[in-house]
C-alpha cells in the first residue's frame, strides 16, 4: 500500500513538472487569422467551439456549433472591450490585436495546456465571430465552450 502511493506521488510529481516546462502546451498553430471571411474550420474532434461551425460538415463541427457574440456600434470598440475582458481571465494572453481581429492564448495554471481563442468582427452581420480550440486532445471537456460563454456573458453584463 505504502509503495503505490509513493508511486501515485512520484507519477503526480513528474506530471506536473512536465506541465511546467512547457510539455503539454502544443504547438502554435501557423493558420490561424482570417481568410475570406472566415476563421479557420473547428478541429475534427471535440476540443473546440466555433461560431462559424455550421459553414463545415463533421462531428468536430456539430460538436463545436456555438453563436456569435452580438454588439451594437462600433465593432473596434466592442473588440477592445473583450481584449479588457479576457484580459482579467487567469492565463490569458493577448498575441495579436487589431481593429477587427483578436487572437488570445489562455495557459491553464498547473499543466500550461494551451488553447488558442480567435475574435473577428464581421460589421456587416453585426457580430463577433469567435473560434476557440485546445492545441492537445481529443476532448476538451467543455472548458473552450465555457470560456467562451464566460466571456459572452461579461460583454453582455457590461453593455
Amino acid at each position: 500500500m505504502r509503495i503505490a502511493l509513493i508511486v501515485v506521488v512520484v507519477v503526480a510529481l513528474l506530471v506536473l513538472g512536465a506541465g511546467q516546462l512547457g510539455l503539454f502546451s502544443g504547438r502554435m498553430p501557423d493558420d490561424l487569422g482570417v481568410r475570406e471571411g472566415r476563421l479557420e474550420p473547428p478541429s475534427r474532434t471535440e476540443n473546440s467551439v466555433s461560431s462559424q461551425a455550421a459553414l463545415h460538415d463533421g462531428d468536430g463541427a456539430r460538436y463545436a456549433a456555438i453563436d456569435p457574440l452580438r454588439y451594437g456600434g462600433d465593432g473596434a470598440a466592442a473588440l477592445t472591450k473583450i481584449g479588457r475582458i479576457v484580459m482579467a481571465m487567469p492565463g490569458a494572453r493577448i498575441m495579436r490585436s487589431g481593429p477587427d481581429y483578436l487572437y488570445v492564448q489562455f495557459h491553464t495554471r498547473w499543466l500550461k495546456f494551451v488553447d488558442d481563442a480567435e475574435f473577428w468582427v464581421d460589421p456587416a452581420g453585426g457580430v463577433i465571430h469567435v473560434r476557440s480550440a485546445s492545441r492537445l486532445g481529443r476532448k476538451d471537456f467543455g472548458v473552450n465552450r465555457a470560456r467562451i460563454e464566460a466571456i459572452r456573458a461579461r460583454f453582455a453584463a457590461t453593455g
